[in-house]
This record gives C-alpha cells, structure tokens and sequence, in this order.
C-alpha cells in the first residue's frame, strides 16, 4: 500500500518552464552589463582580431590595387631583406637600449612612488599628492614635448637663457646626442608614474592593517614593516607587472620616439617604430613594414613565454 502524496501529472512540464523563465530573467538583468562590455568587445574585435587578417600581406609584394588576392606571393624574402638591412643591428641596439633604460628606471618609479605614497599618514596630503602625479598620464606627447622644447631650446629656451644670464653654458638637450637616451626615460617617469602606480596601489589596499599592527607590537619599525609586509604583498603584483612588461620591449611609443627625433640624435634616436613608419607609410612599403611588425610581435611573445615559465619555475604566479 502507497502512502504519501502522489506527484502531480503536471510537474515535470512545469519544473522546465520555471527554469526557462529563471533563465530569461537572469538574462535580462544581465542586459546593462552586456551593454557595458559590448564597446569593449567590439574595439578589440574590431581593432585588434580582424586586422590579424592583414598579416598575409608580410608574405607577399602587396600592391593595393591588385588586394590581398592579387598581389603575388614572396615567402619570406620581407623577412630576409630585414635581416640583411645594414640598418637592422643599429635599430635593434637602439631599441634594446631604451627598453632596457625603461624596465630598469622607469618600471621601479611607480612602484617606489605607491610604497612612499602609502607610508603617508594625512589622508588629504596622499590624495592631493596622488592627484598631481596623475595629471601628466592626460597630457599627449606633443604638449610634453612642446614644453621641454620651450624651456631647453639651445638657443631661446628659457632654462638656457637663465643659465646664459647666470654665465653658466648652455644645455643642448635636444640637439645632443648623448642626451637623447636620458631624456626619453625622463619624460617617460615624468608622465606615466602615477598612472602606473594605480594598480600597485590597489595591490597595497589589499594588505591587512592587522600585519602592521602585530609588526608594531613586535618592534619593527617602519622600514622592516616595508620590508616584510609590503614588499612581499607586491611580490606577485611585480612579477606580473614585469612579465606583461617584458612583452612590450620591442614597443617604445612611437609618436614620442619621433617627436623627440632630429637630424642630429637620429644614431640613437631611430628605433623599429620610426624606422617602420619611414618604410612603410612614407614610401608605401606596406609588406616590408607588416614584416617588421611580426619580428617585434614574436619577440615579445617569446620573452612573455619564457619569462611565463621561469616564474612558474621559482614558484611564482605567472600571467597563464
């Protein structure tokens, strides 16, 4: 003998209609958010995975006339005239040096600015300070530029003309040569520290005030309390921030390279970017240019992979 309710003829249809509506309203909660990243989606989309198509043309002698279909196919004789291009060491060397100058001067200043800016106990004092660091990143490079024209110009620079006035020499900061590699890093900390030291901030908020508290009854003061509770909390955010770095080694920002190029400092001012803008828009030798392009690319995508390997390898957390 059965006891018990006896199940409804009518549930088993029910339960799936219920779900289904479960599921439409969850997707139409969900309608502002997919607003929200369709700008995104759609720029890399548009910007960054359909020109991948364009990569073929490294592989041709391209003529824009006769299209991607038409324009007859050369393997990689783009690539060889790259490397056999007396200029290919010197533009190499130039790019590696700045790149290096970048990750040894200019990739520790934000990081640096986020640890001093968190010892700072006024609230009001961080937050101005963090406002005026932040305002150069809105600048474009042309007014950055602009500016230290106007005030180290050899001639009529103001800095110059104070330096004159006081019986010293003038500076040639923009016409030497061995001034050029100084002033790119320079400008480079100038603009984007605090920008850069957003995420490092963010890294920092993270860290539970009990740690110092505990650092503080134990004795430590303010430096071993940097020392052994911040510098460690940043470890994972650093070597991150590093490999996606090392990624971009070969890319120096190529309207600031050109900017600051001139006929005097152009042995160490010429780089891949400037050196691809010459060959490839002005002279219209678009195969040659995508091939330089892909050399960069690879580049940086086996520093990444490598880098990738040998934090997982010392035990760190790695981009993938």
């Amino acid at each position: 003998m059965q006891t018990g309710r006896q199940p409804s003829a009518t549930a088993p249809t029910s339960l799936p209609r219920l779900s289904r509506r479960k599921r439409q309203s969850s997707w139409a909660r969900g309608i502002p958010m997919y607003l929200m990243i369709l700008p995104g989606f759609l720029f890399f989309l548009i910007f960054k995975y359909v020109p991948m198509g364009g990569l073929m043309i490294a592989f041709q002698e391209y003529d824009p006339f006769d299209g991607f279909t038409g324009s007859p196919w050369v393997g990689f004789d783009n690539f060889q005239r790259l490397f056999t291009d007396p200029d290919f060491w010197t533009l190499l060397g130039n790019t590696l040096m700045l790149s290096g100058l970048n990750l040894f001067l200019f990739f520790p200043a934000p990081i640096l600015f986020a640890v001093l800016l968190n010892e700072v106990g006024k609230a009001w004092f961080r937050r101005t300070v963090q406002t005026i660091i932040y305002m150069p990143h809105f600048l474009s490079w042309v007014i950055v530029v602009s500016i230290t024209v106007v005030l180290f110009a050899t001639q009529d620079g103001g800095i110059n003309n104070l330096l004159s006035s006081m019986g010293y020499d003038r500076i040639e900061l923009m016409t030497n040569p061995h001034y050029f590699r100084f002033l790119y890093v320079a400008q480079n900390i100038w603009k984007e520290t605090g920008w850069n030291a957003i995420i490092f901030l963010a890294a920092l908020a993270a860290i539970d005030p009990t740690l110092y508290e505990a650092a503080v009854v134990d004795g430590a003061n303010r430096w071993k309390q940097v020392w052994h509770i911040t510098l460690p909390a940043l470890k994972s955010t650093i070597i991150i921030m590093f490999i996606l770095r090392l990624g971009q080694v070969m890319e120096l920002g190529f309207e600031h390279i050109l900017l600051l190029q001139n006929p005097v400092n152009l042995s160490v001012a010429d780089v891949f970017d400037t050196y691809v803008y010459r060959t490839g828009v002005l002279q219209g030798n678009f195969s040659y240019s995508t091939a330089v392009g892909i050399f960069k690319s690879v580049i940086g995508l086996v520093l990444i992979v490598v880098a990738n390997r040998m934090a997982k390898a010392f035990g760190q957390e790695g981009v993938y």
